[in-house]
């Protein structure tokens, strides 16, 4: 990993502080741990993505080792799963694939160990009576009655319970540690239990098999693992971590375990008993359910895996519990297909629409682009236009709003890349509905582009559009929190899937190939299913809808009461301050004050960046989507506050033509040290106005006008000199600040350089 896409946060400082003191020889060897008991979720895909990048950043490596030490939950499909997974994160374990039950052997000698020296016993009571024994927070516990069996009868026992004498249940292994210990766990913790069941890979070799707390500190220690990074619930769980090293080691090098928070998601479960249940009762078509929170359902349902990392990089990584609002992981998975996914026309619930001027048998073929916003990216498509179209039933009106910006009797809009028209008359069915809406086009509308309508809206041929089943997939649960009322069933979205059968698509979309993103124009984004779809006969899932549909509207202001005295003759009421006016707006508004909160304790913006960011909704949106483009927050809220409000003035951010994700862009790149800020003010402000691709938008106002060698140079000296304190820290190792002095350097040139060419230069300066 880069210095200037090197993360920091506890993890990586307690990782910094080993190696500034020698420890572990400066290695740094982390682990994935799965129990293949079922497929993975968007929580173990968070520790993933923790675990794999900390070995990255530090150089060091990560190992994938499944904790198969139960057998009678295990399955080799859940292994095969689990790596299928792993890999389609973007992770690769190379030759450190390991499994708990390759230990077995291992962990036994250590058992042995303990009992020979009076660590360990055997106890013969019943599981329900060692519950009992062992009191709670509040109340010690009792000794095992067998808990001063003699080593060699202990040792005896442990033997037959190998050989497989005792049925499962009548005696386990425990630790002999402290009945009366503070911590309830480190009463005679069980290690070993008797389980006459097959094993996935040892078959029936074993018969005994260790507990996770005892296993899993050994695994660590067999494999030289460093950082063992665990949950949070495994925080009381560490004392016998410790313990378990201690007393079977030395072990070179000793692991440490650190915890972190897991991800807690609303409008989601996470338990695999209840992933299970869902399955298991068919609520779902299966764990790659596309409403599941599984990796497999996720990936089945369009998302990325580059979404899901940006994801957890929005969240970051916290010491402490909290639930996360699944709108952060919604607006990753926007900002990353908002460009990824090109453009196309479908219509899910078709209206007739007949264009009366147009001559019934011409079909003219429309070249429009796949990227309409960003055309240079390159490639189209042939869309057919003719008399027959169909629009979606939403889009007509018969007694349209005050604001309605779409199509009613004599109403006029766009047609998306071809002409306006205007709604003439409506026809009705048997049954008095609008069965079709007869329009007529504007003369020379088609060629010109610029001709103004009351809005635009999409369609697609009648005849030579292409049937397609669409599904519309939305979230699995309506409450926040599904598990509030003590059936997580009843919280269950009924909408959560529904099925279109009578959708219609442009010819080009049905030569699409499973797994390939699209954007239905107005709709949302869309991933053709890698299972059901075939060349020819796609299967569309939708991933996401375009906005954010679940967002609760700020509450209406209250009516304006008539004053009861002539106004003169009543004081003026205190005119509220912009702070005092978005505070009201917070209280009206949940999302907004979930925001306020999160953007400071998670994004680590001050109070009143928050503040200004949290007062209405479209912005906090806009930058959200700058941050979900990998625009770090601090300078996403830097650059929006103090320059980009400026140039937007009274506009709404929703309508600008430079959108948050391309904010976000540009805001990365003068970070990245690629683009001085003096040049960035040029680019957003050419951006707010016209819109388009920054790069192009840089080329085109020469902001990446070539300089020499001996310019540069000369800029070189100058920076050298002012940041005389940068150089030296940076040589002494704070290699962060190269982005520091490459932006110094490209403010000097004001902006007029080959970023990649003031790079080199620098770092062979620096030496």
């Amino acid at each position: 990993m880069t210095e200037k896409t090197r993360r920091s946060n506890f993890l990586t400082d307690i990782i910094d502080a080993d190696i500034a003191a020698g420890r572990n020889q400066g290695k740094v060897v982390t682990r994935f741990p799965p129990e293949p008991n079922g497929y993975l979720h968007i929580g173990h895909a968070k520790s993933i993505i923790l675990n794999f990048g900390l070995g990255q950043q530090f150089g060091g490596r990560t190992h994938l080792r499944f904790d198969d030490t139960n057998p009678t939950t295990e399955e080799t499909e859940y292994v095969e799963s689990i790596e299928a997974d792993v890999r389609w994160l973007g992770f690769d374990w190379g030759k450190h694939l390991y499994f708990a039950s390759q230990y077995f052997e291992k962990m036994y000698e250590c058992a042995e160990r303990l009992v020979k020296e009076g660590k360990a016993y055997v106890d013969s009571q019943t599981q329900e009576e060692i519950r009992d024994q062992r009191g709670n927070f509040d109340k010690p516990g009792t000794n095992s009655p067998f808990r001063n069996r003699s080593v060699a009868e202990n040792l005896d026992l442990f033997h037959r319970m190998r050989k497989g004498e005792f049925a499962d249940g009548s005696c386990v292994l425990r630790a002999k540690i402290d009945m009366s210990h503070p911590n309830v766990l480190m009463r005679d913790p069980l290690l070993y239990r008797i389980r006459h069941a097959h094993h996935h890979r040892t078959g029936d070799k074993w018969c005994i098999y260790p507990m996770y707390d005892y296993a899993h500190p050994i695994e660590d220690a067999v494999e030289g693992i460093t950082h063992s990074i665990c949950t949070l619930e495994f925080e009381t769980n560490r004392e016998l971590y410790d313990w378990v090293l201690d007393n079977t080691g030395p072990w070179s090098p000793r692991p440490h375990q650190h915890e972190f928070a897991r991800l807690a998601l609303d409008y989601t479960v996470m338990s695999k008993r209840k992933l299970l249940q869902l399955v298991n009762e068919k609520r779902v078509s299966g764990w790659d359910d596309p409403r599941m929170p599984t990796i497999a359902g996720m990936r089945r349902r369009g998302v990325t895996p580059e979404a899901l990392r940006d994801f957890a990089e929005i969240i970051g990584v916290a010491k402490n519990n909290s639930i996360v609002d699944i709108s952060k992981f919604e607006l990753a998975v926007r900002g990353d297909l908002e460009g990824r996914a090109p453009r196309a026309m479908a219509v899910l619930n078709p209206l007739k629409l007949t264009l009366t001027n147009w001559p019934k048998d011409k079909v003219e073929m429309l070249d429009l682009p796949w990227w309409p916003g960003e055309p240079e990216r390159g490639g189209s498509r042939q869309v057919p236009f003719g008399a027959e179209l169909l629009i979606e039933k939403d889009d007509f009106s018969l007694e349209p709003p005050k604001d309605w910006k779409r199509l009613a009797v004599g109403r006029e809009v766009r047609l998306v890349g071809a002409c306006v028209v205007r709604c003439e008359e409506v026809v009705r069915g048997a049954g008095g509905e609008v069965a079709e809406v007869r329009c007529s086009v504007i003369e020379g509308s088609l060629a010109d582009p610029k001709r103004k309508a009351s809005g635009t809206i999409h369609w697609v041929h009648a005849t030579r559009s292409v049937p397609a089943p669409v599904r519309l997939y939305d979230r699995l649960f309506s409450a926040a929190n599904p598990d509030a009322g003590g059936d997580f069933l009843a919280a269950l979205n009924p909408d959560s899937l529904i099925k279109v059968d009578g959708a219609r698509i442009e010819p080009a979309l049905a030569q699409l190939e499973p797994g390939k993103h699209v954007q239905f124009l107005r709709l949302g984004y869309f991933f053709t299913d890698p299972v059901e779809s075939k060349k020819g006969a796609p299967v569309f899932n939708r991933t996401m809808t375009l906005r954010d549909t679940w967002a609760k509207p700020a509450a209406a202001p209250a009516p304006e009461r008539k004053p009861e005295k002539p106004a003169e003759a009543r004081p003026a009421a205190p005119r509220k301050s912009r702070s005092e006016a978005r505070d009201a707006v917070r209280a009206a508004s949940p999302e907004l004050a979930s925001r306020y909160q999160s953007y400071q304790q998670q994004l680590g913006l001050s109070t009143e960046e928050a503040d200004v960011l949290t007062g209405e909704l479209e912005l906090a949106r806009y930058f959200d989507a700058a941050v979900a483009a990998k625009a770090p927050a601090k300078a996403a809220a830097r650059w929006l506050i103090n320059d980009l409000s400026g140039l937007v003035k009274d506009r709404s951010f929703d309508g600008l033509p430079l959108s948050g994700a391309t904010f976000g862009r540009v805001v990365a790149m003068v970070e990245e040290g690629k683009l001085a800020a003096p040049a960035a003010k040029v680019l957003l402000a050419n951006l707010v106005e016209k819109g388009g691709d920054p790069e192009q938008r840089i080329r085109e106002l020469g902001l990446d006008k070539k300089i020499d060698a001996g310019v540069i140079g000369a800029a070189l000296d100058k920076v050298f000199k002012a940041h005389a304190a940068e150089v030296e820290r940076y040589r002494a190792g704070e290699k962060k600040l190269l982005g520091v002095l490459i932006g110094a350097t490209m403010r000097e040139v004001g902006g007029a350089a080959d970023a990649n060419a003031v790079r080199k230069a620098l770092t062979d300066k620096l030496g």
